[in-house]
């Protein structure tokens, strides 16, 4: 597959990037919709491993990558809602979805939204909880994502080869195939706007937005609506260590009978980050569905 083309879209709330390789054929498309803090482009090793005729559409979400940046992100159903737009303009050719992680959570609202625009979903760990848990949350105050650790993450770098080294023996990275965390730095920083070097797409203080209000949206407002088929793909589950944990599976165990997922599969090899740590696993299962 070759390099993709990189496209500008404009919206009321600013531009979206969004990455495309491929052209429309008679099969479907794929649309592909990455997690929090990341990028279109953890998606490349995945593409790699598809036919070489696959038609692939990958949006940089809101505060991501090359897309703009809002003020905060806590509002994960306006994450999916932006991209309304791009989905819209693909003129009604059948897609096969494909989101993992926040990704996969914005693809089922974007399903309900435009149910006929999908031939079949598939989500990798959706992070979707149990509906009790999202129950008051949207009450509350929204918290200052300054208090949330995440918003210290280092953000300036020297260069993508120092970021690499950096992450290469450290958890949950030391995991990941080698071309994916590749991918993450060399595309996952920018020019710094106020100062030498480079920083991270996804600033820090906006991805600990995300992670501070994951529960005040629920999803089963609209998961009902979904009507393509669906797979559902989890990592193992368990105790986790904390909200920062991702070597357990996030996702709520009911989430499957809940949605009526055709396939319901649970890959115990593997972390919460299943498209990093075998891309050419997910590539498999998607060229299943196209």
């Amino acid at each position: 597959m070759s390099e993709p083309r990189e496209h500008r879209l404009e919206t009321p709330e600013g531009d979206l990037c969004w990455f495309e390789w491929g052209k429309q054929g008679q099969g479907p498309s794929l649309l592909l919709l990455h997690a929090t803090g990341f990028h279109a482009r953890l998606w490349d090793q995945v593409v790699a491993a598809l036919p070489a005729d696959t038609h692939v559409i990958a949006p940089d979400h809101r505060g991501h990558g090359r897309s703009y940046r809002p003020a905060t992100l806590a509002n994960w159903a306006a994450t999916s809602d932006a991209l309304l737009p791009l989905l819209d303009g693909l003129g009604g050719h059948p897609l096969v979805g494909c989101g993992h992680s926040m990704g996969a959570y914005a693809l089922t609202r974007l399903a309900s939204q435009r149910p006929a625009a999908f031939a079949r979903l598939v989500l990798i760990d959706p992070v979707i909880m149990d509906p009790a848990l999202y129950e008051g949350e949207n009450a509350k105050p929204i918290p200052d994502p300054a208090d949330h650790p995440v918003a210290r993450r280092r953000n300036v770098w020297a260069g993508t080869a120092e970021m690499r080294e950096r992450f290469a023996d450290r958890p949950p990275y030391a995991n990941w195939n080698p071309g994916v965390l590749a991918d993450y730095c060399t595309h996952g920083l920018l020019a710094a706007a106020d100062r030498e070097g480079l920083e991270l797409a996804c600033p820090p203080a906006l991805e600990a937005s995300v992670y501070q209000n994951a529960l005040r949206t629920s999803p089963h407002e609209w998961l009902h609506y979904l009507s393509a088929p669906s797979t559902l793909i989890r990592a193992p589950t368990g105790e986790r260590g904390g909200e920062l944990d991702f070597s357990l599976s996030p996702t709520w165990t009911g989430l499957g009978p809940a949605i009526g997922a055709e396939r319901d599969e649970l890959w115990a090899d593997h972390t919460h980050f299943i498209p990093m740590e075998n891309p050419a696993r997910v590539a498999a299962l998607l060229a299943g569905y196209l």
